[in-house]
């Protein structure tokens, strides 16, 4: 963890993980190769934390590579759709939804960038454990829940 959100308590706004690290043994030097993959809600941050890190690397002779990134997407938690979603939820199932954000690479991190800024997102889906491993699983009721929930808050869109 490199910093947190200076306005979302508890969030992590920018972290580096180092990805691969390989060690190679030349003649009488070992030279260092370092992958990294730096996350941020915010793309400003991400650079920073990138020069910061390049600048280790240069100081220590490594050679530095950074992985892919999802692009940033700052939380707004005014947001209109935010609300429409909120208010559609607890029409349909009877309670508040649980809102929060979190510091993960996100496709509506692409899509904003794409269509550019700004642009009102919310993402929301299915229950899901172990994401991204061996013990990933998907809870099939939340599948159903979900999609209640998209065709409420696009009816609601629709008709503007």
């Amino acid at each position: 963890v490199m910093g947190m959100h200076p306005k979302v308590p508890e969030l992590v706004q920018t972290s580096n993980n180092n990805s691969t690290v390989v060690c190679e043994r030349k003649a009488e030097r070992v030279k260092l190769r370092l992958g990294t993959l730096t996350r941020s809600s915010s793309d400003s941050r991400v650079e920073v934390a990138k020069d910061q890190i390049a600048s280790v690397a240069v100081m220590s002779g490594a050679e530095l590579g950074h992985g892919n990134q999802y692009p940033g997407w700052e939380p707004n938690p005014s947001s209109a759709i935010l609300e429409t979603v909120r208010t559609q939820y607890k029409k349909l199932f009877g309670d508040d939804p649980t809102v929060a954000a979190i510091h993960a690479g996100l496709e509506c991190g692409i899509i904003g960038n794409r269509i550019g800024e700004p642009m009102d997102m919310v993402s929301f889906g299915p229950t899901i454990r172990g994401a991204h491993s061996p013990d990933e699983r998907v809870y099939i009721a939340s599948v159903g829940k979900s999609y209640k929930l998209l065709c409420a808050v696009l009816g609601v869109l629709a008709a503007g």
